[in-house]
């Protein structure tokens, strides 16, 4: 009787463990961050739950919509200091492999089950995918505060 209402413990554990990593990001962001959420108006409250964005939203608002950014940059612009976070994304690119080479013993290593009987070369040619950084969006800010922002269209 133990060893099973044990087991339910356990079952219930991993169980809860594996549906608490299933929380979105912005979820998981607000709930690693209640502090800065309680801080926001609750018209921004909405809009980061909804993962956007607004003029005059703070830079802890939009960590919390948009997460961390992938880069900082600052600068001038108008008279102004300003800072623009920018977030990457991964975009697939179709390309060709093509390869050669010179070795020996096989596939199986020294003798092994596909073994081509000793030293000899080898070529392969075919399509892959490889996922290349890209700009997806970036949010510009003066004074701490949100001015514009921008996005590249998802392919």
């Amino acid at each position: 009787m133990k060893s099973r209402l044990l087991f339910q413990l356990a079952a219930a554990a991993l169980l809860t463990g594996i549906l608490a990593s299933c929380a979105a990001p912005v979820e998981r962001r607000i709930t690693h961050n209640p502090e800065l959420f309680s801080q926001l108006s609750s018209e921004d409250q909405a809009l980061v739950r909804q993962g956007k964005l607004r003029e005059g939203m703070t830079k802890e608002a939009v960590f919390l919509a948009a997460g961390r950014p992938n880069r900082v940059e600052s600068g001038r612009k108008a008279g102004k200091s300003y800072e623009r976070w920018t977030y990457e994304g991964q975009r697939p690119v179709w390309i060709n492999n093509y390869g050669a080479g010179w070795g020996g013993w096989g596939w199986g290593g020294w003798g092994g089950p596909y073994c081509n009987g000793g030293l000899g070369g080898w070529y392969n040619q075919g399509p892959s995918v490889a996922y290349v950084p890209y700009d997806a969006a970036s949010v510009d800010f003066v004074n701490e505060k949100v001015v514009g922002w921008s996005s590249s269209p998802k392919e």
